[in-house]
């Protein structure tokens, strides 16, 4: 029998860029786990977190988990990992606002929704960041309070184009690190804080399947004012999802992507509104507290990229004019 000590390795310094509902949810977690957590945010969450802790609702349960929160980016300065949890609108500006605080070596995960926020990031700063596909029902239920309302997994991955792990100073003049040794080091870190976090093979299909599901979900969610079990009840709304979703199906066959059929993509919405019965989407709580949505990056993303491949696709399009028509009020 060896007497040799269990190796600890180290927990990553984390910052979570953009502490909304998702990224309190996954900040909280690592911080449960043992990480150093800082949140960026915005005041009223940072004041709150300050002087009570960042409150985790979950299954019953409340908890009060003590992080760092800052209404600064400079806070992301020295850390290992920066969660990027920015609004797809917002992330050209938010790229460019973090790449110059990086610290060498730093690596940034975009926890977004949409397909196309790491392809902006490197755009418009020079920032690699991973990808990761999100798969969790929360919510702010107040100021420094998230509630989870179903599932809290990941699916990590690099999406093609970076600098192949150069990392912030490698001779390609990409920031941050897409190597594979990078991204196992990474999906381990949110294993060992109890989030199912596979590596995708192929990250930019399982975006495209995250995608579709909020195109089916968010804006039927958000304009029926319903949440996720009473709209896959609904006869009428699952023929509206379908439609959704075999729009979506020819605009990513069209754009070379090989996502698998409708009838598994459809069976596959039907599982996440059981799983996640009692969620409501992003797009509602934006529209509930008067924010603007991410419209324009789910069924708006579908309908830009219908036109620009010739591929009819009404029912989003229509999706994404009724959502702007509420928040234009």
């Amino acid at each position: 029998m060896s007497d040799t000590a269990p190796v600890t390795v180290p927990w990553p310094r984390v910052c979570v860029f953009g502490a909304g509902a998702v990224g309190c949810y996954f900040g909280a977690r690592l911080a449960q786990a043992g990480a150093e957590v800082t949140l960026v945010g915005r005041g009223p969450h940072v004041d709150a977190i300050r002087e009570h802790g960042l409150i985790l609702e979950s299954a019953g349960t409340r908890a009060v988990i003590q992080v760092q929160a800052n209404t600064s980016p400079d806070a992301a300065r020295e850390a290992d990992l920066v969660l990027f949890c920015v609004k797809s609108r917002d992330t050209d500006l938010g790229a460019r606002t973090l790449a110059p605080l990086l610290r060498p070596g730093a690596v940034v995960v975009s926890l977004q929704n949409g397909v196309d926020n790491v392809a902006r990031m490197r755009e418009a700063a020079g920032l690699d960041a991973l990808a990761a596909v999100v798969y969790v029902a929360c919510s702010m239920s107040g100021p420094g309070q998230v509630r989870h309302a179903g599932r809290g997994d990941l699916i990590l991955g690099a999406v093609a184009g970076g600098t192949g792990g150069t990392g912030r100073m490698g001779g390609m003049g990409g920031m941050g690190r897409t190597d594979d040794a990078t991204i196992a080091r990474i999906a381990a870190c949110f294993e060992r804080a109890g989030v199912p976090c596979p590596v995708s093979a192929d990250v930019r299909v399982d975006l495209w399947v995250k995608l579709v599901m909020n195109c089916v979900f968010n804006a039927i969610s958000a304009l029926g004012r319903s949440n996720y079990a009473r709209l896959v009840d609904d006869p009428l709304v699952r023929e509206v999802m379908r439609d959704v979703i075999v729009e979506c199906e020819a605009v990513a066959r069209a754009d070379g992507v090989p996502l698998t059929n409708g009838d598994e993509l459809h069976a596959a919405a039907m599982r996440l509104g059981a799983a996640m019965a009692q969620a409501t989407s992003s797009t509602a709580q934006d529209l509930a507290a008067g924010r603007p949505t991410e419209i324009d990056s789910l069924n708006g993303y579908i309908a830009r990229r219908g036109a620009a491949l010739n591929v009819p696709v009404p029912v989003n399009r229509a999706l994404q004019a009724l959502v702007r028509l509420v928040e234009s009020r």
